[in-house]
């Protein structure tokens, strides 16, 4: 995971990101803005998830890890919706 951001991405961020909204049961992807405070450890990044419930601004996010699933809360910066073929 790089440390500092790629010089494009510098500057400031996209309030679109701030304001993301998300439904319960959507699949996000975690990625870490480095512009901002993660507050977890760097293996979290990359891992995806399932969107449970809504708790002020943050999102609380499903993560299976190993064999057990853990729950997260995350502000929406740090989340990224995926698509998901049905």
């Amino acid at each position: 995971m790089p440390r500092r951001q790629p010089p494009r991405k510098k500057g400031k961020l996209s309030l679109s990101r701030f304001f993301q909204s998300f439904a319960k049961g959507d699949s996000v992807a975690i990625v870490q803005e480095l512009s901002q405070i993660f507050g977890y450890k760097p293996t979290l990044q990359g891992r995806t998830g399932k969107i449970l419930a809504k708790r002020g601004s943050a999102y609380e996010v499903a993560v299976k890890d190993g064999n057990k699933d853990k729950t997260y809360l995350l502000k929406p910066i740090h989340l990224k919706k995926l698509a998901v073929a049905q």
